[in-house]
């Protein structure tokens, strides 16, 4: 559910053609339905093309961080249209963010330990955070901290993916070692990271004998999970894994694209302070 999902102003992941893609597609969509106010879209991004998934002539929960973001106040410009007035009048004009804010779900799986935490179309989130920051690596460091899932800055992470994840598990691995993180794999994670150069650990999943992963969890060994979900068609049920890292309050990932932007985080916080600054002192900047 797009609800649950994590995201970032300015983007940092999509080429400009697709951005201007989006911005025709979306004033096209807006004048044909003529809305008036706010228009909440969906888009999605395949094998470089493009494709709209909602149009929905409402605002949506992540307004209010939108606005805080880009020192906008969308709600009362919205309610001005509603009531008249035109866009023209408005004054609004494309400038250029100077900073990053990262906008990330609040979930309750703390108070549900027997729950396995993955995500699918029915929302789960509870919330919303937004950290911000000069970098995109520190603004998702503070993110992950408002959620009280704070990012580890040293110890052991767990790395073990399924295999369709295993190509893109590699860059992320790296760049933890690289971080002097110490880490654990599963044997066939473990193998293919070896075959790369990257020193890890083997450890054991709960069916192949002890000590293993929950064991290493327990034992306060492991400072933080990334485990992608091997799916239904598995020979062996992996939630176990996610399950003991909420009842252990160890932070985990489940996508190898937030592990990457983890790496990022714990990269930029170790560079600097993750400084406290008022909301008006970034939208002060904005020109």
């Amino acid at each position: 559910h797009s609800g649950d999902s994590a995201c970032v102003i300015p983007p940092v992941s999509i080429p400009q053609k697709h951005i201007e893609t989006i911005c025709e597609y979306t004033r096209k969509i807006a004048i044909e339905l003529n809305v008036i106010g706010l228009m909440n879209m969906q888009y999605a991004i395949a094998n470089g093309t493009v494709y709209v998934l909602e149009a929905n002539p409402r605002a949506s929960r992540t307004v209010p961080l939108v606005s805080k973001v880009c020192g906008i106040s969308m709600a009362r410009l919205a309610t001005q249209l509603m009531l008249g007035k035109k866009i023209a009048d408005l004054g609004l004009e494309h400038k250029k963010i100077p900073h990053f804010g990262v906008k990330e779900a609040v979930f309750p799986f703390n108070m549900f330990h027997t729950v396995d935490p993955l995500l699918g179309p029915e929302m789960r989130s509870t919330g919303e955070v937004l950290g911000l920051a000069d970098s995109y690596g520190l603004a998702f460091f503070k993110a992950q901290d408002a959620t009280q899932q704070p990012l580890p800055s040293e110890g052991t992470v767990l790395i073990t993916v399924a295999d369709t994840d295993k190509k893109s598990v590699v860059d992320v691995a790296r760049e933890f070692n690289n971080l002097g993180f110490k880490i654990l794999a599963t044997e066939g994670t473990h193998r293919l990271l070896a075959n790369n150069g990257i020193e890890t650990e083997h450890i054991l999943k709960m069916h192949e004998g002890r000590p293993n992963i929950v064991d290493a969890i327990k034992n306060g060994e492991i400072q933080l999970v990334i485990n992608t979900p091997a799916g239904k068609l598995s020979k062996y049920d992996d939630s176990y894994i996610r399950k003991a890292a909420i009842n252990y309050k160890v932070p985990y990932i489940t996508t190898t694209a937030a592990a990457t932007a983890a790496a990022n985080g714990i990269a930029a916080r170790r560079d600097g302070e993750a400084a406290v600054r008022s909301l008006q002192s970034y939208q002060g900047r904005i020109l």
